[in-house]
């Protein structure tokens, strides 16, 4: 079975991480992956360009089109997703998960961080989702996935970072919006995110280090997750707010241990995981410290 085999996927900041695990799975189907991304050149602190991505999605069983794409730029995403078009002729689905993040509170975010952060996961994610929306229709099981957090309204989650917290939940109202206003359509448009902090560049830079890592999941769960979301029906599955290891569960996975970083760490909680969404059985994870 392979559910995503001749499938297209539009993947946005898919150079690394979770957007890597996500294509690296449907890869493995034979699926074709656009990774549209900045990354060209090796970071010192990043690892990995859309080139070297594009490189790991082949050897996976996949064909890739690496594309230099800053999502902030609308003439770069209407180019990027028609040279997707024209290579594999259409895209089934629109995986949203170029992210930037300051953990930091209203004194201390600089207005250019604070336009960095709605442009690319705000505005960055509406858009994208904007252009690839008339060619999804034309898909036979269309979905648009969102890596955004569900919309627990609390003060404690803007509290120390404000800015950055209305921009991962202006792309979760996007899911929102837009799975109401597709559903009829038949286009999926849900969300999905780690009920842990995940073993990324972006956590081990700024949550922890290895100290964190070690207390996180690897991106394969969420690679797992998407895989899980992506294959459902569209029409039966849309508007939700999902989260990692509860869609595995349902999937009938019952051992996340081969996910953990290291076992004898307790694992960490990521934000925005509602106080009253319960772990599946024999998972057990600590609150993220706030403040």
């Amino acid at each position: 079975m392979a559910p995503l085999k001749g499938k297209t996927l539009f993947i946005t900041g898919a150079s690394r991480g979770i957007g890597l695990a996500i294509a690296l799975r449907a890869a493995r189907d034979g699926a074709n992956v656009a990774i549209a991304a900045k990354t060209t050149e090796p970071h010192p602190k990043l690892k990995g360009t859309i080139y070297t991505a594009a490189e790991e999605i082949v050897a996976a069983g996949g064909k890739a089109l690496p594309l230099v794409c800053d999502i902030r730029d609308e003439a770069q995403v209407i180019d990027a997703i028609g040279k997707t078009v024209a290579e594999f002729g259409v895209i089934d689905i629109c995986v949203n998960n170029a992210s930037a993040i300051s953990l930091t509170n209203s004194q201390a975010t600089e207005m250019k961080r604070y336009d960095l952060m709605m442009g690319i996961n705000t505005r960055g994610t509406f858009m994208v989702s904007k252009y690839c929306i008339p060619h999804l229709k034309k898909a036979a099981n269309p979905h648009i996935l969102m890596l955004s957090p569900p919309l627990d309204m609390k003060a404690k989650w803007f509290a120390a970072s404000t800015a950055y917290t209305m921009a991962k939940f202006g792309m979760s109202m996007v899911a929102l919006g837009l799975s109401g206003e597709l559903k009829q359509a038949g286009v999926a448009v849900n969300a999905l995110w780690p009920r842990t902090t995940i073993a990324t560049a972006a956590v081990g830079n700024l949550l922890g280090g290895d100290a964190m890592i070690r207390t996180s999941r690897t991106p394969e769960i969420m690679g797992d997750a998407a895989h899980a979301i992506l294959t459902k029906p569209a029409r039966d599955f849309t508007g939700q707010f999902c989260i990692d290891d509860s869609v595995l569960y349902e999937a009938g996975v019952r051992d996340f241990e081969p996910y953990r970083v290291d076992p004898s760490v307790q694992l960490m909680s990521d934000f925005f995981v509602p106080d009253d969404d319960v772990p599946p059985p024999g998972v057990t994870v600590a609150p993220l410290p706030m403040g």
